[in-house]
Order: structure tokens, then sequence, then C-alpha cells
């Protein structure tokens, strides 16, 4: 298996346009390009401070692309389409669904304030849902049984 680059993850983001030359040519001209969730994931949006803490509690093993924009204290988790049904109770996450479009730099650029604290590498791995809602649980932070890792 060939190693993945940091241009496979922008790559890829393109892909989850429905016109990725279009997202292609914004990057191009230094502009933060619009891809609507829904297609390929869904987005969990919370502050950056609280996506600090959660990142160490999901571990990386189960953490997919996290998009952050530090100066309005913003973090966008790219979650599985299915996942609204999974983090609908933790109240500290807002799950971004269609209509919605985050406006994403690529994957190996900060651009226009934002930029990716766990970039996509190309797999299209996303982070997993119950070690996420057990990061950002309604009690506080919880830990996961060991049966989760099975």
């Amino acid at each position: 298996m060939a190693p993945r680059t940091r241009h496979t993850g922008t790559s890829w983001l393109a892909t989850c346009a429905p016109d990725p030359a279009s997202v292609r040519r914004r990057w191009a001209g230094a502009q933060l390009a619009p891809i609507p969730v829904g297609r390929s994931w869904l987005v969990a949006e919370t502050t950056l401070t609280r996506t600090m803490d959660a990142m160490q509690r999901v571990g990386s093993d189960r953490l997919g692309p996290v998009l952050v924009h530090p100066e309005a204290d913003l973090a966008w988790w790219l979650v599985p389409l299915d996942a609204d049904q999974e983090l609908v109770d933790i109240r500290v996450l807002t799950i971004r669904t269609e209509p919605w479009t985050l406006l994403c730099p690529p994957a190996h650029e900060y651009l226009s304030g934002r930029g990716w604290l766990e970039n996509p590498d190309g797999s299209g791995r996303l982070t997993d849902p119950a070690a996420l809602g057990a990061a950002f649980g309604p009690g506080g932070p919880l830990r996961l049984p060991v049966s989760a890792f099975v």
C-alpha cells in the first residue's frame, strides 16, 4: 500500500463535494470551499476549548478529521452520516445536517483563520460517534467500557 501524503487528504475532501473541480479552484485562489454535509459525513460542532480536551479522550484510533477556527473558538468534527442519532443528547455538540455547508481549507493548509487540527488523511476515516459521545457525555467526560474497543 502506498503511503498517504498530505495531498491525499485534500483530494478526498474535494470529492466530498458535488463539484470537486469547483472546490479545487477555490483552494487554488486561496479561498475556503463550501462542502455540504450529508453526502459523505455530518458535522458535530462545538467549541475549540472543549475539543482540545475531548480529542485525547476520543483517542487517535477513533479520531477523524477535526477542523478548527481558533479566533471564533469553534471546532467541527467530521462524523458518519448516522451520527446524529447517537449524538442527539449531547448538549455541547450541535449536529449539522443537510443543507448546511462547512467552509473548508485544503487538508494541508491553514486558510482564512481555519485549519485542520486532525487532517483528513484520504482514507475516509471519520470520528467514531460512540467515542465522541463518551468524550462529551451529558454527565461530563466518560470512559468507554473495554467492550467498546473490541
